[in-house]
């Protein structure tokens, strides 16, 4: 195979194959075969983030989805959020998410900033 940037659907899917079946020989990745494996598929990466991006979650859905993990409750932010009313009314989404709150929430459960900004 003679490795290239990836620039077609149809050569994406060649490259897909190819490692597919590099995968099910067991190739080593300190071999020239791992070398070119790994080559192929930081290949595939940049063509798959350039054209298949993975958008952001809702960040209230991702501060609820946090909450039930840690099982929080909507009282448990109660003091360091606001309000039984305002906790409310920002995670039914009438209220918007502060960058303070967006702050909170990183430290507190943990959230990336990335998806607590988008």
């Amino acid at each position: 195979m003679d490795i290239r940037i990836i620039k077609t659907e149809e050569q994406y899917e060649q490259y897909i194959s190819w490692t597919d079946m590099m995968f099910d020989k067991k190739v080593k990745f300190n071999t020239p075969q791992g070398e070119k494996l790994q080559v192929v598929l930081l290949l595939i990466k940049q063509y798959e983030d350039a054209n298949y991006p993975i958008p952001f979650p809702d960040p209230i859905d991702v501060i609820k989805m946090k909450m039930e993990e840690n099982g929080l409750k909507n009282k448990d932010l109660v003091g360091k959020v606001g309000s039984k009313g305002y906790v409310s009314a920002l995670l039914n989404k009438r209220k918007p998410l502060t960058l303070e709150l967006a702050k909170l929430f990183h430290n507190e459960l943990h959230i990336p900033a990335e998806v607590l900004l988008s």
